[in-house]
């Protein structure tokens, strides 16, 4: 702000350098050379992004229910675990599973004993084929019977689908838990996808593949990084936002399920000329820069300066040429150039509050 105000005053005070007067005869003279610094305006890489927030989500997790309800007899995980997928997590009470199982078993072996001997009787003649197939329906009933205890008592066995780590645990030995009632949850950290909140001004921009860069909470830089792997094809009436999402790795697991981070999305990257954020002024809404430029520069674009104070100027004299550009947002130390200057030439960067339209300068 001091900057801008110091630099209105010297512009709309006078864009005329000062001439100084010699001893007694009052000959004016051309001021000496202000030293200054400048750098070669050249291209630099900028980004279109956006920064927003996300919600991180595992790709990999599991509500953990019961496949048929009972009362938990045994659990051999706690919150916390790592667990790997098929381990036995939950055993339920199986007594009443399993002497329903023992009696469809002895059933089954009867009516198979009764087939096998119909069907020895059907072979001889003393016993009809009606009689056989209601033998061997009857045993291929029970028999489907006794599957369907196995699998009843399998389910008593809770073994984890997926491997994870254990969350909270919601039961305890003792309790009745009812089929389909989750009760924990199995969570994988190691790959992760963030669920990124876009306004819906920005959908046009949006495309599949687009780097998202999940960004410390603390401003120290780029947490994990990934591409834009699917776009909600529907906006949130509510909140106007675009539900974008984006998986990324996660092999140190710092990060986890359900966390709410400041996330960057790279829109486009492009090679853009770029002027130092130090030599840019802001006068009245616009901005300058000032150009190094020759006496024949600063003849084509005089500004005030009339031609006996050019004339009082050196021949082969630097001066600063107050130009005025269109800049893009600031990225780092340098703006974008939209307009206004060239690849090459040099902008001067220090002594801007002491710098007026055709001063002449020196660079160090």
């Amino acid at each position: 702000m001091l900057i801008q105000r110091v630099a209105a005053l010297s512009i709309t005070a006078s864009l005329v350098p000062a001439l100084v007067a010699c001893g007694d005869s009052g000959t004016a003279q051309a001021p000496a050379a202000l030293p200054v610094e400048a750098t070669v305006v050249a291209e630099e890489r900028f980004t279109e992004e956006l920064n927003t927030v996300s919600t991180l989500e595992s790709v990999e997790k599991v509500a953990l229910a019961a496949r048929a309800g009972g009362r938990i007899e045994r659990i051999l995980v706690q919150e916390g675990d790592a667990v790997q997928q098929g381990q036995l997590l939950v055993v339920l009470d199986q007594t009443q599973t399993q002497a329903q199982l023992a009696a469809a078993r002895a059933t089954m072996e009867q009516n198979k004993l009764d087939y096998k001997r119909f069907q020895w009787l059907a072979q001889q003649g003393a016993a009809s084929d009606f009689q056989r197939d209601r033998f061997r329906e009857a045993f291929i009933q029970s028999r489907e019977q006794v599957r369907a205890s196995e699998a009843d008592l399998a389910f008593k066995d809770l073994r984890a689908p997926i491997s994870g780590v254990v969350s909270d645990v919601d039961v305890k030995v003792g309790d009745v838990i009812s089929e389909g009632t989750p009760f924990t949850r199995l969570i994988r950290n190691d790959r992760l996808q963030a669920r990124v909140d876009v306004p819906a001004v920005y959908a046009p921009r949006v495309r599949i593949g687009q780097t998202v860069d999940i960004q410390s909470p603390g401003g120290g830089g780029t947490l994990a990084s990934g591409r834009v792997s699917f776009v909600d094809p529907n906006v949130v009436a509510d909140t106007q936002g675009l539900l974008v999402m984006s998986e990324f790795p996660n092999p140190g697991q710092d990060l986890r399920n359900g966390m709410r981070l400041r996330t960057r999305l790279v829109f486009d990257t492009r090679e853009q000329l770029a002027v130092p954020f130090n030599s840019v002024i802001q006068t009245s809404g616009q901005s300058f820069i000032f150009r190094l430029g020759s006496l024949e520069d600063l003849r084509a674009q005089p500004g005030q300066l009339s031609e006996e104070q050019l004339a009082q100027l050196p021949a082969d004299g630097t001066f600063a040429l107050q130009t005025p550009v269109q800049l893009g947002f600031v990225q780092g130390d340098s703006y974008p150039v939209i307009k206004g200057v060239s690849s090459g030439e040099q902008v001067i960067t220090t002594n801007l509050l002491k710098l007026r339209h055709g001063t002449p300068v020196e660079v160090k």
